[in-house]
């Protein structure tokens, strides 16, 4: 099980703009010497699985194979990361297909407003037809995407002025949202007034009060200290998203088949694993944002899906994303457009 305590002081550490050392299997005759990138910190569950998974690689291929972890941007931002694993410039790399869906726009069909109900879905859909279909777009630009996806939670909102027990709180509600369409066009449906903002600018904008409310996972909610400039989280879980483990293509193809069998194996593995200590990771949150002031809801989802319904929502991004992969989701979560 890992810390909440050590996942959040590294994640305070990023925020603090702290360095962590990168970790580095120490083995000299590598054939293979790979990097591994990535945006969090050292101690959050990711990186922690994954120098387990490192460690497992080296000792399975009898250090055949080295996987070099540099966590915390260190090797540049999302953008610049993704451009590197194109190019070859790292080996291996975690992205959000929200953030992913900028080269492959198929990659952010799992941030679907109110697509999925709780986590068994979301897992039937990605480790089935649904992850398979976008790991096929993946494949196309030139990458190869893992088959397990690893975890980054599902998105809650948090509001100064009121919770949101139903859709008609968001009504000209003014809500911070990433600089995505996906975003902006989700909660015009939901009758807000979403606005795009730069997250290192949220804290400012809810103490001022440009807006009053934001949306984000429970970790990102404690560790940037939202808790301080708002009263009210609403567990409406209305997007799920994940990381992709990428790999450059000529890397992957240049480690002969048995290889490529065991950091594939170790890979996966170590996802499944995150994905448990991250449900724990944000369970345990809720107890300690509680602590600090924060007033809790739990709303149902029936009237956000129907307001996106009846606002042509869903029909306009299954339009973008095609019937075939629109039909693939709605196999997963039931019927939305």
């Amino acid at each position: 099980m890992i810390s909440r305590r050590r996942v959040l002081v590294g994640s305070s550490a990023l925020a603090g703009g702290i360095i962590g050392a990168p970790f580095i299997a120490r083995a000299q005759s590598a054939e293979f010497s790979y990097k591994y990138a990535n945006n969090l910190p050292l101690t959050h569950p990711m990186n922690v699985r994954a120098r387990e998974m490192a460690e497992a690689v080296k000792k399975e291929t009898n250090g055949r194979v080295e996987i070099n972890i540099f966590p915390n941007n260190q090797l540049g931002s999302d953008t610049d990361m993704l451009s590197q694993v194109r190019s070859g410039g790292i080996e291996f790399f975690t992205l959000s297909g929200l953030i992913l869906s900028t080269l492959v726009p198929a990659a952010s069909i799992n941030g679907i407003g109110f697509a999925f109900p709780d986590y068994n879905t979301v897992w039937k859909a990605m480790d089935g037809d649904l992850g398979a279909h976008v790991r096929g777009h993946i494949a196309k630009a030139n990458l190869v995407a893992m088959e397990k996806i690893w975890d980054n939670g599902f998105r809650q909102t948090t509001t100064s002025t009121k919770p949101i027990n139903a859709v008609e709180d968001f009504k000209g509600m003014k809500i911070r949202v990433p600089v995505s369409p996906l975003w902006t066009s989700m909660f015009k449906a939901l009758e807000s007034a979403p606005a795009s903002i730069n997250f290192n600018e949220v804290y400012t904008a809810l103490q001022t009060k440009v807006v009053d409310a934001q949306e984000n996972p429970l970790a990102i909610i404690s560790t940037a200290k939202l808790f301080e400039v708002q009263k009210y989280c609403s567990l409406t879980n209305h997007m799920w998203d994940g990381f992709w483990f990428l790999a450059n293509r000529r890397a992957w193809t240049a480690l002969p088949e048995d290889l490529q069998k065991i950091v594939a194996k170790n890979i996966n593995d170590a996802g499944i694993k995150e994905r448990a200590d991250v449900a724990a990771l944000n369970a345990g949150l809720q107890k300690e944002l509680a602590d600090k002031g924060m007033t809790f809801n739990q709303p149902k989802a029936d009237s956000f899906r129907d307001k996106l319904r009846a606002g042509g929502f869903y029909a306009e991004w299954k339009g973008k994303y095609g019937d075939e992969a629109w039909g693939i989701l709605e196999k997963a979560v039931g019927k939305l457009a």
